[in-house]
């Protein structure tokens, strides 16, 4: 059979590709003839790490922990993603994921990159992730990380792992932030009220409704004062539909977010909130 001569380019395209040594990544290309994808295969029935496999490929399934500290005061939702839902489905996936949420939430980390470099029983996260992608066989990794800080936060996993929420409040309200949470995973608001609205996406928003507005026959030749006026009632409209505050509460929809928040204390309010979905 006939070879092909492996050079030191060759080795380190692997060595990028995969994360393993040198001289792991030149005994692969040899026995395969220089085929990267068996390389890698090559390597992987070997138990060499493999830090990046076949990047091409998509993580869009995983698990979504969201938790928060004893006290209640920082929280954090982190995303750890697998290519399929067999994988994310495995009860030892989910306890992996769970145990990388709670490092987070021990070591109170602020980032995807610090939270890669902590560690769990002297091995670094960064290291478990490359090892259960060897023992899997799919693209992993921490994929989305947000974190919370207030008062009292509250936190909120749905639909088997597949959305995170933490709730930023100015004052504990165990129960009230669990309804909160829920109404985010559920609704998907884009902000806390109309003030914390993206300037970017008002202006957005804005343009698509004048446009709309200018595009009705029945507005021809009407003065640009009252296409403006309308353009801020459809805002307005689009406030209410899609700022927490102003959406309808799912748990009684004959009431705002911001009216059940009154209800259960005249001074609660949300300051914060993130929510994480799977894709």
């Amino acid at each position: 059979m006939s070879t092909i001569t492996i050079t030191a380019a060759d080795i380190n395209k692997l060595r990028q590709m995969t994360g393993a040594g040198m001289m792991d990544c030149r005994k692969a290309l040899t026995e395969t003839n220089g085929d990267f994808e068996e390389a890698i295969d090559w390597l992987r029935k070997k138990g060499a790490k493999v830090a990046a496999l076949r990047g091409d490929r998509e993580a869009k399934e995983g698990v979504v922990i969201a938790k928060t500290t004893p006290d209640n005061k920082t929280g954090i939702a982190v995303c750890v993603s697998c290519e399929t839902d067999f994988v994310s489905k495995n009860a030892d996936f989910v306890a992996f994921a769970q145990s990388i949420a709670d490092a987070a939430i021990n070591n109170k980390v602020s980032s995807i990159d610090e939270l890669n470099k902590i560690s769990i029983n002297g091995a670094k996260i960064a290291d478990l992730v490359n090892d259960k992608l060897a023992s899997i066989g799919e693209k992993i990794g921490i994929s989305k990380f947000e974190r919370v800080d207030a008062p009292y936060v509250a936190s909120y996993i749905h639909g088997a792992y597949r959305i995170g929420v933490l709730v930023g409040m100015n004052k504990e309200a165990a129960d009230a932030g669990k309804d909160i949470a829920m109404q985010i995973a559920a609704m998907n608001p884009v902000a806390v009220d109309a003030d914390s609205v993206p300037p970017a996406t008002v202006e957005r928003e804005k343009a698509i409704v004048t446009d709309q507005i200018k595009n009705d026959p029945k507005m021809a030749g009407k003065p640009n004062e009252m296409i403006e006026k309308i353009a801020m009632g459809k805002l307005n409209a689009f406030f209410k539909e899609n700022t927490l505050a102003g959406q309808a509460f799912v748990k009684d929809n004959t009431k705002s977010v911001s009216e059940y928040l009154k209800s259960v204390d005249a001074d609660l309010k949300v300051t914060e909130f993130k929510r994480v979905q799977l894709g």
